[in-house]
């Protein structure tokens, strides 16, 4: 591997992860007598990390675009025969964006928890955690093997599992904590594995090496490669079939959900199939895998975030949706790899602006989640209310805002494939404009009903001001990205992008997605902001109650992982005390009762011993003389 040589903000890649670790470093050893001044610091060193990435920016546009790639060594980490690694880094345009995204919403969502958290106690603990997030997502995506990606893919799983149990007192947040640690080791293996598979495949897990040797390998391993990685993936982007720990990790406080669980750790696994195109381009197998787990997770979150009364759960299945959207492109091959990344940015905007917003509702609401004790609030948080509009126009894909350009390019890319899967993504984007509607109208529109003691009002400045600039973003970002950015350029020398033709004009798709949007939304709004909401939620339809309970993923989880293991623990430690213990201590009394029996002869009087031997000299005798018989 050759390192150019690099001068300027570029040298400083290393800076970028520093930065954030050297804040949580200091945050979590220095104790409480830092948490007056230990949230500002945690904000500064993110902060920090955002500016230096926007020069970093400026930098690589000056450069030609054969030389955006830039690799840093810091020192040789693992060197074993004629198998070495580094910990060094590699930034490109792909990295390059993640950085931006995650170091400019990570700053914003710092800021506002500044707000948020300004009573809690352990609040210093609270961004020591948040920087050790950012500094582990940095380093996924600023690895250039997959050995080094994978520690930061350990250190955002160890982050959010200390976020989510952040309430370490709820019994239920220290569960959900729990349950998202295990399902995503469960995705881990997968990436463990693959790792593994490059070394004996191709002697490195350096990104430049594992490419370019792909072509060279088999069809057979590099579908294994890529059912891994989709593993992966799928444990930590939350797809089918281990979504379910998304929808319990809402137990965390509401910065962390806007900042792990929509902006940036749950787009981990899409970075990761976007990083390793190069095998899924030769790999038709493992890229049909990832479409077919996408269209079923888009459907899977959709119908659970149009069931959900409790708004962060709620977003948390769109979440589970969008993030199929993104998956769905990557699967598509070269036709959707910058689309995918396209809408990662867009909806880590708007995505983050809603959480943050919930929580803005939240916080004026006595922490209430229940949409139902919601209604008229539009009218006492103007700012939370006209803030939270641009993110959920953005999200149903209404022009002018951020998502319609995105989303619009992966429903265009997917009809680019075949039908089948361009009209799934359309009626998909109808049920976002129905649940995002139903969202709307229970929160901000209806009567007030609201519980007695409460009494609603905006946020501080320290928390609107985050949500305003979302906002902003939520409704340029993507006309910015499209044009001025020109996104597909950006991102083709790192992902490659082909187009193919289609049946229709491009102008017939936008049409078709609009009219299937707005009917989506006008039931959403006839439903729930024409008609009186009640307080306690009606019985409703087999899938509404479906829903209600994560369409049984939990049971399913538990009839096919939990329920078998308790039965095998069951039945080992049956086999252990019945069968193992058993044959022991049978065989231990056994000899006890023989020995005791024994003993009973060793009474000490000559009488008793002589006659035992004369007893055994006619026994001999006996015995002789039946031989010659």
């Amino acid at each position: 591997m050759t390192v150019m040589p690099v001068e300027g903000v570029l040298s400083l890649i290393w800076l970028l992860i520093a930065l954030p670790l050297a804040g949580a470093v200091i945050l979590l050893f220095t104790g409480r007598q830092s948490n007056k001044w230990g949230p500002y610091l945690g904000v500064l060193t993110v902060v920090s990390s955002a500016v230096l990435g926007i020069l970093m920016l400026i930098a690589m546009l000056d450069l030609p675009v054969e030389d955006r790639t830039i690799t840093q060594v810091a020192y040789q980490w693992v060197f074993a025969g004629q198998f070495t690694v580094d910990v060094a880094f590699q930034l490109d345009q792909l990295s390059l964006v993640f950085v931006l995204l995650i170091t400019i919403v990570g700053s914003l969502i710092h800021i506002y928890s500044l707000g948020y958290m300004a009573h809690d106690p352990d609040k210093r603990k609270f961004f020591g955690y948040l920087n050790l997030f950012v500094a582990a997502m940095l380093l996924l995506v600023l690895a250039n093997n997959y050995l080094l990606l994978y520690v930061g893919w350990e250190g955002v799983g160890l982050a959010s599992y200390l976020l989510i149990g952040f309430y370490q007192a709820k019994k239920s947040a220290a569960a959900a904590a729990k349950k998202a640690f295990i399902i995503n080791r469960v995705g881990d293996v997968g990436l463990s594995l693959a790792i593994m598979l490059m070394f004996v495949t191709f002697g490195s897990v350096t990104f430049s090496d594992v490419f370019g040797s792909a072509t060279n390998a088999s069809e057979g391993t590099l579908t294994a490669l890529g059912l891994l990685l989709l593993l992966a993936a799928a444990g930590k982007s939350a797809q089918f079939p281990l979504q379910a720990w998304l929808l319990d990790a809402m137990e965390g406080p509401t910065p962390v959900s806007a900042l792990i669980h929509a902006a940036t750790m749950v787009t981990a696994g899409v970075y990761l199939i976007a990083r390793s195109n190069v095998i899924y381009n030769n790999a038709e197998i493992a890229a049909t895998a990832v479409i077919v787990v996408a269209l079923i997770t888009i459907y899977m979150g959709a119908v659970i975030a149009s069931a959900k009364d409790d708004i962060k759960k709620s977003l948390a299945g769109s979440t589970m949706s969008q993030i199929g959207y993104m998956m769905l492109a990557v699967g598509l091959g070269p036709i959707g790899y910058v689309f995918a990344i396209f809408h990662l940015l867009t909806h880590g905007v708007f995505k983050a602006g809603l959480f943050l917003g919930a929580g803005s509702v939240m916080h004026g609401m006595n922490d209430e989640v229940n949409m139902r004790r919601y209604g008229a609030l539009r009218t006492v948080m103007v700012i939370t209310f006209i803030t939270f509009m641009a993110g959920y126009l953005a999200i149903i894909g209404i022009p002018p805002f951020s998502g319609f350009w995105s989303k619009d390019e992966i429903v265009h890319a997917a009809f680019e494939r075949n039908v089948f899967i361009g009209t799934a993504t359309v009626l998909a984007a109808g049920i976002t404009g129905f649940y995002m509607t139903r969202m709307v109208a229970m929160t901000f529109f209806g009567k007030k009903r609201w519980e007695p003691d409460v009494h609603p009002h905006e946020s501080p400045k320290i928390m609107t001001i985050p949500l305003i600039i979302l906002a902003i973003g939520s409704t340029l970002l993507g006309m910015a990205l499209l044009f001025w950015g020109n996104i597909e350029s950006w991102l083709e020398p790192v992902v490659g992008y082909e187009s193919q033709p289609t049946p229709l004009p491009t102008s017939a798709y936008i049409v078709i997605t609009l009219v299937v949007v707005i009917i989506g939304a006008i039931i959403g709004w006839i439903t729930y902001a024409r008609r009186e909401v009640p307080i306690v939620a009606p019985r409703g339809n087999w899938l509404t109650r479906a829903a209600r309970k994560d369409l049984y993923g939990d049971a399913v989880n538990h009839a096919i992982v939990v329920a078998p293991t308790n039965y095998a623990a069951r039945s080992l430690v049956w086999f252990d005390s019945r069968i193992v213990d058993g044959f022991v201590n049978g065989s231990a009394a056994v000899v006890g009762g023989l020995s005791g029996r024994l003993r009973r002869t060793q009474s000490g009087f000559i009488r008793s011993y002589a006659l035992s031997m004369v007893g055994g000299a006619v026994l001999v005798i006996v015995a002789l003389v039946l031989v010659r018989i």
